[in-house]
């Protein structure tokens, strides 16, 4: 879980690691700046680079993932 650059770090070290890493959970994708144009999360990104799966979600409680 993480959306931060600090949290792509981690993750990183964590799949170097060899750990069993079913999944990542990360913010949606956020408006930002005047245009208010969409920026994905840190860790997000990342996850395009890798065979990792990731899912969003706006509240850790709700019932729904994305």
């Amino acid at each position: 879980m993480g959306t931060p650059d600090f949290a792509v770090a981690i993750l990183d070290k964590l799949i170097k690691s060899d750990c069993n890493i079913v999944g990542v959970l990360t913010a949606p994708d956020k408006p930002a700046g005047r245009g208010r144009k969409l920026n994905e999360s840190a860790v997000k990104a990342f996850c395009y680079g890798t065979p990792l799966k990731y899912l969003t979600t706006y509240q850790l409680k709700g019932p729904r993932f994305y």
